[in-house]
């Protein structure tokens, strides 16, 4: 038990900044359009990034080559396509829908591993897996099963579900890079190729006409998105990935509709409901569970 709280930290972090991505994304979607929200992201990550990254970079340059395939593939699918697909999104779906999509994450992490990798659950991950996707049905559904009916989808919500698939392939796919890939200078190659990637959208956008409201509000929305859903939280998942595996880390995403209630609460004024405790609970209790391997012991 000391040992799953001395890690908890790497695994909490990426969905509590990323429930915060989607609320500043939301809000600041008429300000920034989605490309161009999605290239400037990235442009202030790498340059935090590089840095400390440069040095790593150039040791792992050989690594880089014998694994270009995986690396690339990581990229465009955790880099270039999972915020932008979900950025188009939020300008056509609610937080809450798009909320209620990354929550299945964890669910295609569990598919895919299983049909392309034959990964497979012990009896503790599988009952983890249903109580925590038990939880975040209680949150979005709001306690009542009569919610389901009022959930209306639409195009935006078909581009968060894209994205969705993009970041279980992303998942699956680092836990096969090796782990003495330096993670730090791997996530700035990875956001190297998804710039290039992005760059031709993001012109396409600009000479569209698409313009920038470059109000304190959209500054500092940018910043955000830039510094933390971006370097912080993707090299926290990456040790993540690499400490408890595929499938447990992408449990972490469970969190997303947990913090995302939590921080409507702080900053929007919302209330708290019984429901949003019952889930929550629902929630680390099956985080708890699929932490125990296969005889029960943590």
């Amino acid at each position: 038990m000391n040992k799953l709280l001395a890690q908890l930290p790497v695994f909490i972090t990426p969905p509590l900044l990323w429930a915060g991505n989607m609320i500043v994304a939301r809000a600041i979607r008429d300000d920034i359009p989605p490309l161009t929200l999605a290239f400037g992201r990235w442009v202030i990550s790498l340059l935090i990034l590089l840095p400390f990254a440069w040095a790593l970079m150039r040791r792992d340059r050989l690594r880089y080559r014998q694994h270009y395939r995986l690396i690339i593939g990581t990229a465009l699918a955790g880099i270039a396509a999972f915020n932008t697909f979900v950025y188009i999104g939020l300008h056509t779906t609610t937080s809450t829908n798009a909320l209620l999509l990354n929550s299945c994450i964890p669910v295609l992490i569990m598919l895919l591993g299983a049909v392309f990798y034959r990964q497979g659950l012990n009896r503790w991950q599988s009952l983890g897996l249903v109580l925590s996707l038990a939880g975040v049905a209680v949150i979005i559904l709001r306690g009542s099963w009569h919610n389901l009916l009022a959930l209306r989808f639409a195009v935006g919500d078909v581009w968060v579900f894209a994205a969705t698939v993009c970041w279980a392939v992303y998942t699956l796919w680092m836990k096969r890079l090796p782990a003495d890939i330096h993670r730090t200078g791997l996530t700035a190659v990875q956001i190297l190729i998804g710039l290039f990637a992005l760059l031709p959208f993001f012109l396409w956008e600009t000479v569209s006409g698409a313009t920038v409201n470059w109000q304190p509000a959209a500054l500092l929305g940018l910043a955000y998105v830039g510094i933390f859903p971006s370097v912080v939280a993707y090299l926290c998942y990456t040790a993540a990935i690499a400490r408890f595996g595929a499938v447990r880390a992408g449990l972490s995403i469970h969190l997303m509709p947990v913090f995302g209630t939590l921080l409507a609460f702080l900053l929007l004024d919302e209330q708290l409901h019984a429901y949003h405790w019952f889930g929550m609970a629902a929630i680390f209790g099956g985080i708890l569970l699929s932490s125990r391997n296969a005889e029960g012991k943590p």
